[in-house]
This record gives structure tokens, C-alpha cells and sequence, in this order.
């Protein structure tokens, strides 16, 4: 298969240019914008589960080969939360900057891994 289109499953216009970067002028990628507004429920139990349903569902909505990923913060101090809930973690604000520095109750800065899981779907149906 000559791969030339790929749709990332995302809105975010810095993931695409970045991973645009990566993927240099052979491939030309698409956000799920160009193709909807709505965003799959993230109903996985893991990232990679979400990165599942979100490159399923932009390769059905677009008809293109897909890429998504999924990631949140993972705190040892809170035993791996928020995890998959991240974007619902930081009241309701999930955007990097809220993200990034969570806050135990006394003010002070908690340690935080980031997990980020990374796949591509095909539109095609399984022979």
C-alpha cells in the first residue's frame, strides 16, 4: 500500500504540526478536524484502549488510515491517578498547563510520569 494521506485524531494543531514534522513530505496528515467536530467517548479502561477508539473512529469518519494517541499524568504519590482521567482531573480544566502541575492539598508540587500510547487503524475492513 502507497500510504500518502494519514488522519490524526486529534484537534490539537500543534500535535499535527509536530507529527507532521516527523513524518516529513511523503505523507501528507489530516486532522480529524477537516472531517468533524465530534470527539469519540473515551470509554477504555487504558490509553492504549482510547488510542483504539480514537484511531477507529477518525479511519471510519475519514476513510483514511489513522493515528491517535492518548496520555495523562500518572502519580505514584496517588497511585497511578489520574491516569486515564487526566483531562477530567484538573477541575474540569484538562488543558496542558492544568495538567502538567498538580497540586497535593498543602500547595506543594507532586512528581508526575506521562504515559502516551500510539497506533494507527485502517479504514479497511479485516479479511
Amino acid at each position: 500500500m502507497n500510504l500518502t494521506q494519514l488522519v490524526l485524531a486529534s484537534h490539537n494543531a500543534g500535535k499535527l504540526k509536530e507529527l507532521q514534522a516527523m513524518l516529513g513530505d511523503s505523507v501528507q496528515l489530516r486532522s480529524i478536524g477537516e472531517f468533524s467536530q465530534v470527539e469519540p467517548e473515551e470509554t477504555g479502561l487504558s490509553f492504549v484502549e482510547n488510542a483504539i477508539l480514537k484511531a477507529r473512529n477518525a479511519a471510519r469518519i475519514s476513510g483514511l488510515p489513522a493515528l491517535a494517541d492518548d496520555s495523562g499524568l500518572a502519580v505514584d504519590f496517588l497511585g497511578g491517578a489520574p491516569g486515564i482521567y487526566s483531562a477530567r482531573y484538573a477541575d474540569g480544566k484538562g488543558d496542558a498547563a492544568n495538567n502538567c502541575a498538580p497540586r497535593s492539598a498543602s500547595g506543594t508540587s507532586l512528581s508526575a510520569s506521562s504515559s502516551l500510547a500510539l497506533l494507527a487503524a485502517s479504514p479497511l475492513p479485516s479479511a
